[in-house]
């Protein structure tokens, strides 16, 4: 098997929202947009997402009764500090602020305005190690 790609999907009560965060703020771009579901896509190796409408009837492969549970979407970058100032200066909103972890990773969470938790990572090693 060869994967050439991946997507997330995520249920959400307003998907423009949403993706005027992720375009905003995590320099993803709409690849496709329809009254249900909007298709956000980047040029590196990201997952795309596309976020669905709640209310929208979803193809019955995707259908799972009750099965709205939250989401955390998690990103590995490069240059987490510089991204966290400038997250801040955008007025994006941070669950989470920039800590390092005992093991050497870098987190940081936003929310989107549905909700959705966004973790972005990054893996320095800790002094010594």
């Amino acid at each position: 098997m060869n994967i050439t790609g991946s997507a997330v999907l995520l249920t959400v009560d307003d998907p423009p929202a949403s993706s005027l965060f992720f375009t905003t703020h995590l320099g993803f771009r709409e690849v496709l947009v329809s009254e249900e579901a909007i298709h956000l896509s980047r040029d590196d190796a990201a997952t795309d997402l596309v976020v669905l409408r709640s209310e929208a009837e979803p193809h019955a492969l995707w259908r799972q009764p009750d099965s709205r549970r939250e989401v955390l979407v998690s990103f590995t970058v490069t240059g987490l500090a510089t991204e966290y100032e400038r997250l801040r200066r955008d007025g994006a909103r941070i669950v989470a602020p920039l800590r390092q972890e005992p093991w050497g990773e870098w987190t940081l969470r936003l929310a989107d305005p549905n909700g959705v938790v966004i973790q972005l990572m990054e893996w320095i090693p800790p002094a010594g190690a």
